[in-house]
């Protein structure tokens, strides 16, 4: 067995490959995914995983991926529809896409779950066999998951129906020049935005993601200065750092919101004991 392999033409064969080999758990990062790329899946899963295996699908549905067809939230709900165990989770910013099967195989790769993915483009990766990497591509795939919007199925079907609203919408924009169809358009886009937000503050304040999110980056980076802490969340949830908001009291600017809660977010850590700052840097304490 070779521990790694590069993969090029015909990945697809390696990918059908890994998703055969999955008894327990199957982890996919794709941020586009279409239904050729759900019925490639579906084909490919062995035995009883369909009612014992858990899979762990972490994508991007921001509305724009939607409108231009690079995403179809329909596609997620037949893997809902057809498997017992599936964990769905948003990221705006994802772009790893990453397969991996009860943290025995993996394959990094440029290829998204789509047919031009799957088929049509020219992609490049490697299939990985050897464990202690294949846990750690897991392990950085999982912790970076649990950093976006848990999409639940009743969650699922509310955005379906308003990701076909903002392309119905789309589609009016773009053959009529006239000012209240790119309102409309406007408007659904926003809506489908709000929903998206909504979903990941869903379990509390703004803070507690960004709590969250500074345990993650200072585990990967070890220290990290307020600003460069400011910079990484905005990496992570462009979505929830909106520069035009202010925080404003009795007349006075006091800067950017999302910062605030981020300032927030350290201070609750620190009287948790689970950061201190010290010189200037914020590190985890053990």
């Amino acid at each position: 067995m070779t521990p790694v392999k590069l993969l090029s033409d015909n990945w697809e064969d390696s990918l059908s490959y890994v998703i055969e080999s999955a008894s327990r758990e199957l982890v996919i990062s794709s941020p586009f995914v279409t239904k050729d790329g759900v019925n490639f899946v579906l084909s490919n899963l062995q035995g009883g995983f369909a009612h014992q295996g858990n899979l762990t699908f972490v994508t991007n549905l921001s509305p724009l991926n939607l409108i231009q067809g690079s995403t179809d939230p329909h596609s997620l709900r037949e893997l809902t529809n057809q498997l017992s165990s599936v964990d769905i989770f948003h990221l705006p910013r994802l772009h790893a896409k990453a397969y991996i099967a009860d943290t025995g195989k993996a394959i990094i790769t440029s290829g998204n779950l789509t047919h031009g993915g799957l088929r049509q483009n020219y992609e490049y990766g490697v299939l990985i066999e050897e464990a202690e990497l294949v846990f750690e591509a897991y392990s950085d795939i999982i912790d970076y998951a649990n950093l976006g919007a848990k999409i639940g199925t009743a969650e699922l079907i509310q955005y379906c129906s308003a990701a076909d609203e903002a392309k119905a919408a789309y589609r009016r924009q773009q053959t009529s020049i006239r000012q209240t169809a790119k309102l409309h358009f406007e408007q659904a886009l926003q809506a489908a935005n709000d929903e998206l937000i909504r979903f990941q503050l869903a379990e509390g304040p703004i803070h507690t993601v960004f709590e969250k999110t500074i345990f993650y980056l200072l585990k990967k980076h070890r220290e990290l200065s307020t600003e460069e802490l400011h910079s990484l969340v905005k990496e992570i949830h462009p979505d929830l750092c909106d520069d035009t908001v202010d925080r404003v009291i009795d007349g006075r600017n006091f800067g950017k919101k999302w910062k605030h809660a981020v300032r927030t977010a350290q201070q609750q850590l620190r009287r948790k004991s689970v950061i201190r700052l010290v010189e200037g840097k914020w590190i985890l304490l053990d």
